[in-house]
């Protein structure tokens, strides 16, 4: 069969923002996909010459071809998914990617002309150079139809430009110049869709994301990441719509479309159901792990760009930056400066609704009421421990109760050593390997397990730890007993 080429209208190259077609369909997963968009784009301090600034572009790199391999990237992203399309159905589609613009800085010179410059030095901001990101989208609108045997094929292209702008003093004068350039990108979407054997009417639907562009690099300055990122697309996502049906979860599947989930290829993306609560009919292809139904906290303020931070102490620290700092970090890029701005001006309020929230308050049941799928049961008698209380179990004391390690009892007061296993080892575990510490309690837990609560020696927060009853829990098999203490022949 003939392969359909579509051939989207958008394929002019652009500098601003392209992504302001609304679809209803995608009208709850853009605010996600917004986040996945720009996640990490600006790191905390948000300044160019931070160092974990100077690495970017972490997620969806899709890069040329021939720079496949380099700096462990890849050429294309591929998201498999199961739909039940209904009579009629189109699938839209919006590929949307970042295409990085380098910007550079000229200082301009007192005879005339402009140099290079590592620095523009104005009252308000530092303006050094930076590759800033520019949003693009490729828009599809197909019939479902069209998608079986060689499906359909969307080239695009977006055409290199440069842009200058001049920067000036506050007394008018000119400070230098800063010039944006972008290179060319090229790029495919391919869309195939599979009839599923079986009598649901399942349809797998592939979505295969390729950057096509035939630029090599010209010498070994040019092999490397960084120079081959203006000719990548950065960030890339699929957002996936159905006018008619719904999308399977990838995550939590129907127990009869488990085995066809668990075949389907995801390569560099995962697809998760991203549309309004109780409906299937989109779906977010993102080069980051997310669950179905994602959303951004409602307490968020705006962007910030770092989501391995806390967004209070994220704001916090923001506020607390130097003068010298902001400057530096409003001069890096208008989202970078869009932060400090954001942290300078919020209310305490906004601030105070940062500090926590609680979304699964529900009326308290009644315990005279039976729970569904329990059998029935009543109140504990006046004066009378409820079961779940320790002291309602008067066979168990935390106290007085031990536990054998290497054949001797161990109790409240004993001293052993701390010794992790291969089960239940955390990075804290490690850490603590071949520590002493003194027990301050032996716990049965409901099923019946035993735990040794203690406090590492040398530890200057112990005493707190006893007054608030907050120790380090280990399973007997992960203790020791100190050097003399054991047993003659114990190993």
């Amino acid at each position: 069969m003939t392969t359909r080429h579509h051939t989207p209208h958008d394929t002019a190259g652009t500098t601003a923002p392209t992504d302001t077609a609304p679809d209803p369909l995608f009208d709850t997963a853009r605010h996600i996909a917004d986040a996945v968009l720009f996640e990490g784009y600006v790191l905390y301090p948000y300044r160019a010459s931070a160092a974990k600034n100077r690495v970017r572009w972490q997620f969806g790199v899709l890069m040329p071809p021939a720079c496949a391999g380099v700096g462990g990237e890849h050429a294309d992203q591929r998201t498999e998914c199961l739909m039940e399309p209904r009579s009629g159905a189109r699938l839209r589609v919006r590929l949307r990617f970042l295409r990085a613009q380098r910007r550079e800085v000229l200082r301009a010179l007192p005879g005339g002309g402009h140099e290079p410059a590592d620095a523009l030095d104005l009252p308000d901001r530092v303006l050094v150079p930076w590759d800033e990101g520019v949003e693009e989208h490729v828009d599809v609108d197909v019939p479902v139809d069209d998608l079986t045997g060689d499906g359909v094929t969307v080239p695009f292209t977006r055409d290199a430009g440069e842009d200058t702008e001049t920067v000036t003093r506050t007394d008018g004068r000119e400070a230098g110049l800063l010039v944006r350039r972008r290179e060319r990108v090229e790029g495919r979407l391919r869309l195939t869709a599979t009839q599923l054997p079986g009598p649901y009417g399942v349809l797998r639907l592939a979505a295969v994301v390729e950057n096509t562009l035939a630029w090599r690099p010209e010498g070994p300055a040019d092999g490397s990441r960084a120079a081959a990122l203006p000719h990548a697309l950065l960030s890339a996502h699929l957002l996936l719509g159905l006018t008619a049906g719904s999308f399977l979860s990838m995550t939590d599947p129907p127990e009869w479309a488990a085995a066809a989930v668990a075949e389907c290829r995801n390569e560099r993306v995962w697809p998760v159901l991203a549309g309004r609560e109780g409906r299937a009919d989109a779906v977010l292809s993102s080069p980051i792990i997310l669950e179905d139904h994602p959303r951004i906290a409602p307490e968020s303020p705006g962007a910030l760009y770092d989501a391995t931070e806390i967004d209070e102490i994220l704001a916090l620290r923001t506020a607390a930056l130097t003068d010298d700092e902001k400057r530096e970090a409003r001069g890096t890029d208008d989202r970078a400066g869009a932060v400090v701005d954001l942290a300078d001006t919020m209310p305490p309020e906004v601030l105070e609704r940062l500090h926590g929230a609680v979304r699964s308050l529900r009326p308290a049941q009644n315990p005279a009421e039976n729970l569904p799928g329990m059998p029935p049961h009543a109140p504990a008698p006046a004066g009378e421990l409820p079961w779940w209380d320790p002291a309602a179990d008067g066979s168990v004391d935390p106290g007085t109760d031990s536990v054998l390690v290497a054949g001797r009892p161990v109790a409240a007061g004993s001293r052993v050593v701390l010794r992790h296993g291969h089960r239940r080892t955390d990075a804290q575990d490690a850490f603590l390997h071949g520590r002493t510490a003194l027990v301050e309690a032996v716990v049965h837990d409901v099923d019946g397990a035993v735990h040794v609560a203690v406090t590492v020696d040398d530890d200057p927060g112990a005493e707190l730890r006893r007054v608030q009853g907050r120790f380090l829990y280990f399973r007997p098999d992960e203790l020791a007993l100190p050097d003399g203490q054991a047993r003659a022949g114990d190993g």
